[in-house]
C-alpha cells in the first residue's frame, strides 16, 4: 500500500541524511541537534518572561518621568501617559497578532520576529506593496538596532553620571570618561550572557535594585509632604508637550522585546492572553511611570532633574539609591543589548564566513559592540539630550507607526479593505504618531543645537 500523502501539499520533504546508518542515523543526528539547541536556548517560564519584560521597560526612562511631567503639566501629562500606554500596549498586541497570522499562513511553527513579520505582511499584501517587503524588513531592523544600541549608550552615560556624583560626595573627583571606563568591565561581563534563560537572575536583581531605588526616592519626595497642586503647571505649551511625548515614548518603547520574549517562552500562548505576560507586565510598568512622574514633578517642580536621583542630595541613603539605580541600569544593559545582537550577529557571522554556532565568535562580536557603545558614549557625554530624539524618531516608528501599517495590510482581503473600524483606529494612531514624530524630533534637535552652541561659547 502507498504511504500516506503529506497533509500540506506545499510542505517540503526533508532531505534524507547520507551519513552512516541511513535514515535512522539521520534521525538520531537530528534528535541530538534539537536536544543541543534546546540546551543552548532553554525556554523561559511565565515568571521569567515577565521579569524580562519588566526590566526591558524599566530603565533611565522611569527616572526621567519627573522631567517628562514637567514638560507636560500636572493635568495633561497623566492623561497623555495613559493614552500613550494604552496605544503602545495595543500596538504590541497588533504585532503579535500579525506575526501569528503570518506564521499560520506560511505553515511555520514559530512566530517571526518584528522585522520578519513586517516583511512577510508586505510579501502577502496587495501586489503594489510586495516589492517593498525586503526594504521594510531591513528598515525595521535598522530602527531596532539604532534604538537598542542608543539605549545602551544612554545607559553608560546614566551610570557614569550617577557614580561620579557618588564619588564627589566622598571628595573623589574623577573625570566622567574615566568612570565610564570603570563601568565597562561589569557591563561587558553581563553582556556576554548569550540567552534569555541565563539572563533571568541578572534581570531579577536589576528589577529589585530599580524598585527599591524608586521606593526610597519616592520616600524622600513624600516624607515632608508635597506642595499644593496650584503651585505646579497643569498644562504647558506645544513645544514642551513635544518634548514630553519624546521622553514618554522612549520610556514605553519595549516593542522590540515582544517577539524575542514570546518565542523564548516554554508556553508562548501565555504571552498575549488577557492576564498574560504582556498585559500584566505593562500594567505594572505604566503604574510605576505614572507614580514616579506625578510625585517627582509635584515635589521638585521646575527644579526636577533629568533623573529623579539627581534631586536627592548627598546623604548616605541618597548615595545608596544612586548606587542601586546605577546597578539596576547596568544590569539592564544586557537585555537591551540582546535584542540588537540577535539581529546583527547572523549577518556579522555570514560576513566573517563563520559556520555553525561559534560561541567564541559571538562572544568576540558582543565584546566589539559593547566597545562601540562605550566609544559613542565617551565621544558624546551629553547623550542624555538624545533621549527625546531617539524616542521621537526611532521609538515612535517602531511603537506606533509599523504596527498599524502591517495590521492594515494583514487585515486586507483581495476584494475589500480591512474594514472601517480598523481603518479609522489605525489612522488615528498614525496621525498621533506622525505628529509626535515631527514635533518631537524638531524640538529635540533644537535643544541639542542650542546645547552645543552654548558649549562652544563657554
Amino acid at each position: 500500500m502507498d504511504a500516506e500523502a503529506p497533509k500540506n501539499p506545499n510542505a517540503t520533504v526533508p532531505k534524507q541524511e547520507t551519513v552512516e546508518g541511513g535514515a535512522t542515523g539521520g534521525a538520531a543526528n537530528l534528535a541530538k541537534k534539537e536536544e543541543h539547541d534546546a540546551d543552548y536556548h532553554p525556554p523561559t517560564s511565565y515568571l521569567e518572561t515577565i521579569v524580562h519584560l519588566f526590566k526591558g521597560n524599566i530603565g533611565p526612562g522611569l527616572f526621567a518621568m519627573g522631567d517628562a511631567f514637567k514638560n507636560g503639566g500636572l493635568l495633561v501629562a497623566p492623561l497623555l501617559t495613559v493614552v500613550i500606554a494604552v496605544v503602545s500596549i495595543h500596538c504590541q498586541h497588533v504585532l503579535v497578532t500579525c506575526s501569528k497570522k503570518m506564521r499560520d499562513l506560511r505553515g511555520e511553527t514559530v512566530c517571526a520576529d518584528y522585522a520578519q513579520t513586517v516583511e512577510q505582511c508586505f510579501e502577502n499584501g496587495p501586489p503594489k506593496l510586495r516589492g517593498w517587503s525586503r526594504t521594510m524588513g531591513r528598515l525595521v531592523d535598522i530602527f531596532i538596532c539604532v534604538t537598542q544600541l542608543g539605549f545602551c549608550c544612554i545607559y553608560f552615560v546614566f551610570i557614569s553620571t550617577n557614580l561620579k556624583q557618588i564619588l564627589q560626595a566622598y571628595s573623589i573627583d574623577m573625570n566622567v570618561h574615566l568612570v565610564m571606563l570603570l563601568a565597562f568591565v561589569p557591563v561587558l561581563l553581563s553582556s556576554l550572557i548569550t540567552n534569555l534563560k541565563w539572563l533571568t537572575p541578572v534581570s531579577m536583581f536589576a528589577n529589585i535594585c530599580m524598585i527599591v531605588g524608586l521606593a526610597i526616592t519616592l520616600y524622600y519626595a513624600l516624607k515632608d509632604g508635597l506642595p499644593e497642586v496650584g503651585e505646579r503647571a497643569l498644562w504647558t505649551n506645544g513645544s514642551q508637550l513635544a518634548l514630553f511625548f519624546g521622553t514618554a515614548i522612549f520610556a514605553f518603547e519595549g516593542i522590540a522585546l515582544v517577539m524575542p520574549l514570546k518565542n523564548a517562552m516554554r508556553k508562548p500562548h501565555q504571552f498575549e492572553r488577557p492576564l498574560g505576560v504582556l498585559n500584566v507586565g505593562m500594567f505594572l510598568v505604566s503604574v510605576m511611570f505614572m507614580f514616579a512622574g506625578s510625585v517627582g514633578y509635584m515635589k521638585w517642580g521646575e527644579q526636577v532633574g533629568g533623573s529623579l536621583t539627581l534631586n536627592l542630595g548627598d546623604t548616605i541613603l541618597a548615595q545608596a539609591v544612586k548606587l542601586m539605580v546605577s546597578a539596576g541600569v547596568l544590569l539592564g544593559y544586557p537585555l537591551q543589548f540582546f535584542v540588537a545582537i540577535q539581529i546583527m550577529w547572523p549577518s556579522a557571522k555570514q560576513m566573517c564566513g563563520i559556520q555553525g554556532r561559534s560561541l567564541w565568535g559571538e562572544l568576540g562580536f558582543r565584546t566589539f559592540m559593547v566597545l562601540v557603545t562605550l566609544a559613542i558614549a565617551e565621544m558624546v557625554p551629553a547623550l542624555g539630550l538624545f533621549i527625546s530624539l531617539i524616542g521621537a524618531l526611532c521609538s515612535t516608528a517602531l511603537a506606533l507607526v509599523f504596527p498599524p501599517v502591517i495590521e492594515l495590510i494583514a487585515r486586507s482581503d483581495l476584494n475589500k479593505g480591512p474594514g472601517v473600524w480598523i481603518c479609522v483606529k489605525n489612522l488615528v494612531i498614525l496621525v498621533m504618531a506622525l505628529l509626535g514624530f515631527f514635533t518631537g524630533s524638531y524640538e529635540s534637535l533644537k535643544q541639542i543645537v542650542k546645547h552645543f552652541g552654548e558649549e562652544e561659547v563657554h
